[in-house]
């Protein structure tokens, strides 16, 4: 019994790398971004980290960042969708045909430009739900149909000019003011949801972490927003585009942990057998996953087009690989079942940040393809080797 005692003992004093990596992941990556942008700040003599390309480096992420939203939901799910990239470039077209060619009023080519979104991605979502076809399947066919009819659309010329109006979407500032204030909120925000963490552990007598430790948390966030709102203000403002994906986050986030139909889309990915035995209809899930992944691609392509004021039919292109890799560097588990919105979103800064970096460094296309290729493989491996207790 002594021997079995000192045996239990010693598994709970002896936390391995499993453990430790999977409790602070996101504290990692967000030290990995620090060193990528001192790493980057030293090699362009401060330009890196400057207002301007601060603020463009934002703006640059909330294409990835958006589509990530709906992404991670799908991995979770246990699915994969490689169209997502040339589905934002046929709709990012359709809008700028919409509104170069027919000329109609922003608010109708945006409602037919999401509709077109929500009806595709539901179309993926059938193939891969109710007609039984894979889901890498039908991404691939997808990434190869959506990008010819693109190429059809705007017989592979820029659409261009765009209205000014559609140009605001993605390239209009906040006033100052309003930053300091969404700052101040989203502040209040961590604060509160924080408190409420910490009274429902209470009440379900679960493990409460010390006070000093919450608080900290809280304090880092409000100096990480008030460094974040401070730099965007002095250049022009936070984006447009940083907005549309704060709010992004939050809605999803709200989904993913707050709802019935987020529950469901993690029970899902742990065990898709178990969840349809149990009642859920698994199949009508993932419709409704893919069917939200197809109105991302068609926010995130109205933001491009607008962020670059012209359809472009080679929007998009390799956006799939920067979006996948941007979860799985952010912690979504591969297998499915795991995975957060808010670390998808650290993983597409990480991606942004180092497109930007190289991109200011002259750095060649194909050392910058193997530099996200290797993170990419290391990000899978971390989580192979944290779910296998493989080293």
């Amino acid at each position: 019994m002594n021997v079995l005692a000192a045996g239990a003992g010693a598994g709970r004093t002896a936390p391995g790398f499993k453990q430790i990596f999977t409790q602070y992941k996101i504290l990692a990556l967000l030290v990995a971004i620090a060193l990528i942008w001192i790493f980057f700040s030293w090699k362009t003599d401060g330009g890196f980290t400057s207002a301007r390309n601060i603020s463009n480096l934002m703006r640059q992420m909330s294409v990835t960042g958006i589509l990530a939203c709906g992404m991670v939901f799908v991995i979770i799910a246990g699915e994969i969708d490689l169209s997502v990239g040339s589905l934002l470039g046929l709709l990012g077209g359709m809008a700028a045909v919409l509104d170069v060619v027919h000329g109609l009023p922003l608010p109708i080519s945006m409602a037919i430009v999401l509709a077109s979104g929500l009806l595709l991605g539901f179309v993926n979502g059938y193939l891969t739900a109710y007609a039984g076809i894979p889901s890498f399947i039908v991404g691939l066919g997808g990434m190869l149909a959506y990008r010819g009819i693109v190429l059809g659309i705007t017989d592979g010329a820029t659409i261009a000019p765009i209205s000014p109006e559609f140009e605001q979407l993605g390239q209009a500032y906040l006033p100052p003011g309003f930053g300091i204030a969404l700052g101040m909120l989203l502040f209040v925000l961590a604060a509160v949801l924080a408190w409420r963490q910490r009274v429902n552990q209470a009440r379900h007598q679960l493990p409460v972490l010390p006070l000093w430790r919450s608080v900290g948390r809280v304090a880092i966030i409000g100096m990480v927003l008030a460094g974040f709102i401070s730099t965007l203000n002095s250049y022009e403002g936070i984006p447009l585009p940083v907005l549309i994906l704060l709010v992004l986050l939050g809605v999803f986030s709200y989904i993913a942990h707050q709802t019935v139909f987020g529950r469901r889309i993690y029970a899902v990915g742990s065990n898709m057998e178990a969840t349809r035995l149990s009642g859920i209809n698994v199949r009508a899930v993932k419709l409704w996953i893919f069917g939200l992944m197809g109105l991302m691609c068609a926010l995130a392509g109205l933001i491009n087009t607008a962020r670059l004021a012209a359809g472009s039919p080679s929007a998009g292109m390799s956006g799939e690989l920067d979006v996948i890799a941007a979860c799985f560097i952010g912690g979504t588990s591969m297998r499915g079942g795991a995975g957060t919105v808010h670390g998808a979103l650290v993983g597409a800064l990480v991606m942004a940040s180092l497109d930007n970096g190289m991109s200011m460094l002259d750095v060649d296309a194909y050392w910058q393809m193997i530099v996200k290729g290797g993170i990419l493989t290391l990000a899978v491996w971390l989580d192979v080797a944290t779910r296998t207790g493989r080293r």
